[in-house]
Formats: C-alpha cells, sequence, structure tokens
C-alpha cells in the first residue's frame, strides 16, 4: 500500500519539477484533470493550464523578389544582392568589396533536392583605393629631465 502511494505520490512530483517531459499542445484543448488515486490519502494534481500557439497565416507557397544597391564613394563601401523566391527555391546572388581589395560575388541556391549551394568568385579590383586612415603624430612636451645627482657619504 505504502509503496504505492509513493510511486504515484513520485510520479506527480516528477510531472510537475518538470523532470518528466510533457507534450508541447499547439492548439486548443480542454485542460483534462491528472488525478492521482491512492487508498489512504489521497493525492491529487491539478492540469496546469494548457498554452496554446497563435494562429499565424500560412502561404503553401511563399513567393518575393528583392534587391539593394549600395555604392558610398565617401567611405567606399560597395555592396548590393538580389534575391527571388517561388516557393521552396531560392536564387540570389550578393557582393561586396573586401578589405584586400577584390570585389566578392558570391551567386546562391537553395532548394528541398540539393539543399544550399554557394559559388563564391573573387574579381581584383584594380581600381579600388584601400582606405587607410593615419592619425598625425602627437607632440608630447618633454620635460627637461634632471640630471642625475651622486651622493657622496662621509665616514
Amino acid at each position: 500500500f505504502s509503496q504505492q502511494f509513493f510511486a504515484v505520490l513520485a510520479l506527480v512530483a516528477a510531472v510537475s519539477a518538470g523532470v518528466l517531459p510533457v507534450q508541447q499542445v499547439y492548439h486548443a484543448a480542454p485542460a483534462p484533470a491528472a488525478v492521482a488515486y491512492a487508498h489512504a490519502p489521497v493525492a491529487v494534481a491539478h492540469a496546469q493550464p494548457v498554452l496554446t500557439k497563435a494562429t499565424e497565416e500560412y502561404d503553401p507557397h511563399p513567393q518575393y523578389k528583392y534587391a539593394y544597391d549600395v555604392q558610398d564613394s565617401l567611405s567606399g563601401d560597395s555592396k548590393s544582392q538580389v534575391e527571388e523566391r517561388d516557393g521552396d527555391v531560392v536564387h540570389g546572388e550578393y557582393s561586396l568589396i573586401d578589405a584586400d581589395g577584390y570585389k566578392r560575388v558570391v551567386q546562391y541556391t537553395s532548394d528541398p533536392v540539393n539543399g544550399f549551394n554557394a559559388v563564391v568568385n573573387r574579381i581584383p579590383l584594380e581600381h579600388v583605393k584601400t582606405v587607410v586612415k593615419t592619425v598625425a603624430p602627437v607632440a608630447v612636451p618633454v620635460a627637461a629631465a634632471p640630471l642625475p645627482v651622486a651622493y657622496h657619504q662621509h665616514h
């Protein structure tokens, strides 16, 4: 009798403490009351409120196209991207100027059959100046250092 009671009580405690996983619920469902029965003292566990996930709109065939282009002559920043999605298939390309003066162009595709694939090309740009900021040296005044003084002890 006491072993059964403690086994049921241990199970209720493990579920309440989160030691035993509880299945996630993603739809509206009535909250069932979990009740543990024993012969003498009765242990009753009340179910926690059921959390439901908000209903989201689902597009079975998403489609989009977008592009951007940045050309900043002041900072030298140059980058662009074009991407298109039709269902589960995505095609795109982006480019940027790397710090070493090369233009990196990445063409990529993604689909359920082949996964994500990218082809990276690096093109040397002779006309691109590497922007190097220099800081003028700061003149620090040097105070005249005192000359060492020799101390002699007379015995």
